[in-house]
């Protein structure tokens, strides 16, 4: 089976983009599942129910996220109801959501999705390390094909994570920093890897802000509000060919696709 993975949707100019190639993506690759990462989609900082909607609508069968999730705060009550929307499973317990999902292809192959998060220069949640074991330990015998969302910002952590699982899932790829790495390997056990997907919004910015606001940033060292770009989108994904019957990865494909 064929999974595409769809990096960091980054405002109105990367759910255009999505909207207008998916689509067409979905039919040359003849993929099976879709999944973005979805928590800046709405004007660049969380998720709303009408862009949501729109993901859905473009083709994404499900939708991970990271630390931004929580931005707009309408976004709990979705949580709670959506299991196709997953925020990072290695929050404290009692939050809304679920921070991993059992889905079915078109052709009924069932698939995991995990969703975690990084700590190193982040917020200190629970070991996504651990949190992994304990959730396949609860999937065990459910899924042979299981992909991992790890959002993270350090280089080593994602590495140690993919590392740590290797032979385990099917999967692990990074978001988060919004630029697409250049390392996608299959690991030991057949696990596909790639650091980080990169991000699906405008490319003459500064990670999918307008550049000037970010330069003062850097220029100031002052507080300056950032706004999203919209021009020239680009969509960045990953494209993983999985053996249904091992779940192993068998290749695994950057994308780069514009207008």
């Amino acid at each position: 089976m064929n999974l595409l993975f769809v990096g960091d949707v980054v405002g109105r100019a990367g759910r255009q983009i999505l909207a207008q190639r998916l689509p067409s993506l979905v039919d040359r690759y003849m993929v099976d599942l879709v999944v973005a990462n979805a928590e800046n989609a709405a004007a660049g900082y969380g998720l709303t129910q009408p862009v949501m909607k729109e993901l859905y609508e473009a083709g994404a069968d499900v939708l991970t996220s990271g630390n931004h999730i929580w931005d707009k705060k309408e976004i709990i009550e979705v949580l709670k109801k959506d299991k196709r929307l997953l925020r990072p499973h290695n929050y404290p317990q009692g939050l809304a959501g679920q921070g991993y999902g059992l889905y079915a292809t078109a052709g009924g192959i069932p698939v995991a999705v995990i969703n975690l998060e990084g700590r190193v220069f982040m917020k200190n949640l629970d070991c996504p390390f651990l949190s992994a074991d304990q959730i396949l330990d609860k999937i065990r015998g459910q899924a042979k094909i299981i992909l991992v969302d790890f959002h993270a910002e350090a280089t080593s952590e994602k590495q140690a994570l993919g590392y740590y699982l290797a032979g385990r899932v099917s999967a692990v790829v990074g978001t988060h920093t919004h630029v697409q790495t250049a390392d996608e390997k299959i690991l030991s056990g057949g696990t596909g890897y790639l650091t980080d997907v990169g991000m699906s919004g405008a490319q003459d910015a500064i990670i999918g802000n307008q550049k000037d606001a970010a330069l003062q940033r850097f220029l100031t060292q002052m507080p300056v509000k950032l706004e999203v770009a919209k021009k020239d989108p680009l969509l960045c994904a990953v494209l993983l060919t999985l053996d249904e019957e091992s779940g192993r990865c068998t290749s695994i494909q950057r994308l780069q696709v514009g207008l």
